[in-house]
């Protein structure tokens, strides 16, 4: 297995830096219909709320308001041609408060990169 070609993070990088756009710009629609994996299967936990299959994860990402926020240590690390995982920490800038996010994305057969497996949390360090 290949982890890490080129072309392949390309891939699931721009597909990761337009999920971000979409969150910025509070896109459900694009958030659920063009970045989530539209299965029952796909997951989401988040701060308050753990949502599953698409259905839930519009439901809590219309309630959630889009906040400003910076990215720090993106790690994209890919594993042969149609898996990857993307990991980050996101500091809010209207509150300067902390968080993680992880992402697990797959090649989905005729939907291209999307996310199916999803967890968002606050870092509190000690």
């Amino acid at each position: 297995m290949d982890i890490n070609k080129p072309d392949t993070v390309a891939e699931v990088t721009a597909a990761f830096e337009a999920y971000e756009r979409a969150l910025m710009a509070n896109d459900v629609d694009a958030l659920v219909g063009d970045f989530f994996w539209e299965d029952p299967r796909v997951l989401r936990y988040s701060m308050g709320v753990n949502s599953y299959g698409p259905d839930e994860i519009r439901a809590a990402r219309t309630r959630i308001p889009s906040a400003d926020r910076t990215l720090e240590r993106t790690i994209i690390t890919t594993f042969g041609d149609d898996y990857a995982t993307a990991n980050t920490e996101f500091t809010r800038t209207d509150s300067g408060r902390r968080g993680r996010q992880s992402q697990t994305w797959a090649r989905i057969p005729g939907a291209g990169w999307r996310v199916v497996s999803a967890h968002v949390s606050w870092y509190e360090p000690v």
